[in-house]
């Protein structure tokens, strides 16, 4: 028997990771049982209080034992944590040397979303590759620059520990879980009963680029503005440099300090989010979008679109414009 902790944090927590997982390891258990099986999974809610409320007082959630009660695990499920993650980490900090401990002992450990946050807090993901939800990624990367951050990745695995995407994607980690302890056929099964897209590996084609501006460098602020406004046209360093009045090396580097984008970088993010909104929103066809968003090499546009998206541009255009879709079906 599998032994299967879902962590119920203090705070601001998705009750959808909670409920979500621990619902498809139960089905799981009734389904084995119907073939005859015996069952793989014990499940249990692990919390550090007895009841655990939503600070939106429509959920509360009563965990089936404390923390301290349980002396050996096989799997422990990180939810996504919301709001402030370091006020986060101390309210629960009761967790960090039982998962470490329990680490130690051979258990894996799966965060949610925002959970790798949390899981970054107990220090073992130090060194290793890990996913998040995209929105949250420089942020991440600023509390824990020690961890290599996969931020277009569905899932990562290393060393037993297991990280996951943004939101609805857990569900992507929770059937690769399935798979690791009860093997392909019955990952298959959860993936059709509950209509899971089985295999998807990156978060890409669902990242919206909307520009690094929480920082305070107005002359770079200034150069992100004038980016965004001027996408269709020819954009150099030594323009925007000019622009700013700040020496090329210093303009670059203070640009890749704030922003943690290279200025051809944020420029082609730009470019392709504007072609991104075309694709998804009128009839052009993938040619004039390329024109259109100032790109006259239009293999180097196909490029960099598909490295950012994951999808040629046709595929993208395909699975998000609505006007296709109905084209295609009419």
């Amino acid at each position: 028997m599998i032994h299967i902790s879902i962590l119920v944090p203090l705070g601001h927590t998705s009750v959808v990771n909670i409920e979500g997982s621990h619902q498809i390891f139960s089905d799981l258990n009734n389904f084995l049982a119907e073939k005859g099986r015996k069952p793989l999974f014990q499940v249990q809610l692990v919390g550090l209080s007895k009841v655990v409320s939503q600070p939106n007082r429509l959920f509360t959630i009563s965990p089936d034992v404390l923390v301290k009660e349980v002396k050996k695990t096989d799997l422990i499920i990180i939810p996504a944590i919301h709001g402030d993650q370091v006020q986060a980490a101390k309210v629960n900090k009761e967790f960090i040397p039982w998962m470490i401990q329990q680490h130690a002992k051979g258990a894996a450990i799966a965060s949610l979303c925002l959970g790798a946050f949390f899981l970054a807090a107990t220090g073992l993901l130090e060194g290793k590759a890990c996913a998040t939800h995209w929105k949250a990624a420089r942020q991440f990367r600023e509390m824990f620059p020690g961890v290599h951050l996969m931020d277009d990745r569905v899932i990562t695995e290393e060393n037993g520990i297991y990280p996951s995407g943004g939101a609805y994607s857990y569900l992507n980690l929770i059937v690769y879980l399935v798979e690791k302890y009860a093997g392909r056929d019955i990952a298959i099964m959860a993936a059709k009963g509950y209509e899971i897209d089985l295999d998807r590996q990156s978060q890409s084609p669902f990242i919206i680029f909307e520009g690094q501006k929480t920082h305070n460098d107005e002359p770079i602020l200034k150069a992100q503005q004038f980016i965004e406004d001027s996408y269709q046209d020819k954009i150099t360093v030594d323009q925007l440099s000019d622009m700013t009045a700040i020496g090329r090396r210093t303009f670059e580097r203070r640009f890749k300090k704030s922003t943690g984008n290279t200025v051809v970088e944020y420029i082609q993010r730009i470019k392709i989010e504007a072609a991104k909104r075309d694709f998804e929103t009128s009839r052009k066809n993938v040619n004039e979008v390329i024109y259109d968003v100032g790109y006259v090499d239009t293999k180097a546009f196909r490029t960099v679109f598909k490295k950012v998206t994951g999808l040629t541009p046709l595929e993208y255009r395909n699975k998000y414009n609505k006007q296709t879709f109905h084209s295609v079906n009419e």
